[in-house]
């Protein structure tokens, strides 16, 4: 036996499709800003946003600043150079493999090597080249507030 379907039944069919369609654009919104480091490099790997505890404690900063922490790993084939950038907030690195060269300007450039881990420049601008002859691998913890920008493309005049 096959039933009809009413006007009712098309309204609900309707309605449900644009409430599905309302929750993907929520998605989108929620997961974009998070996506923000990760899209200034080539290649990450995330491994963790969060603004809570493991067992959902928000997480804060001695004064009371909510905290954003955002791990990836950073990934840069031979030969491979970042844009020149700096950082808006505290960033922790680990050298997972491979060797980096960082130019820091009129600071000098640094070499890093699988093992080595820095706190990274964060008012200057820097850029990174991988040396090597194999892929650099880079633990990158971003030590951020909400809505702090992690990474500052350099723009002419900087």
């Amino acid at each position: 036996m096959q039933m009809k379907e009413t006007k009712a039944d098309a309204n609900v069919i309707r309605h449900m499709k644009m409430i599905t369609k309302l929750c993907a654009i929520w998605m989108l919104c929620m997961v974009a800003p998070t996506l923000t480091a990760a899209t200034e490099y080539k290649h990450t790997e995330k491994l963790l946003t969060t603004e809570n505890t493991i067992i959902g404690e928000p997480i804060y900063y001695p004064g009371g600043g909510r905290a954003d922490i955002q791990s990836l790993i950073v990934v840069m084939n031979p030969g491979e150079k970042t844009v020149w950038h700096k950082h808006g907030v505290p960033l922790f690195a680990y050298i997972l493999s491979g060797d980096l060269r960082v130019n820091y300007g009129d600071k000098g450039e640094r070499t890093y090597h699988s093992g080595d881990t820095f706190m990274e420049a964060m008012d200057q601008f820097h850029q990174g080249e991988n040396i090597g002859k194999e892929p650099v691998r880079i633990l990158a913890v971003f030590l951020g507030g909400s809505n702090q920008k992690l990474v500052i493309k350099k723009v002419k005049g900087d």
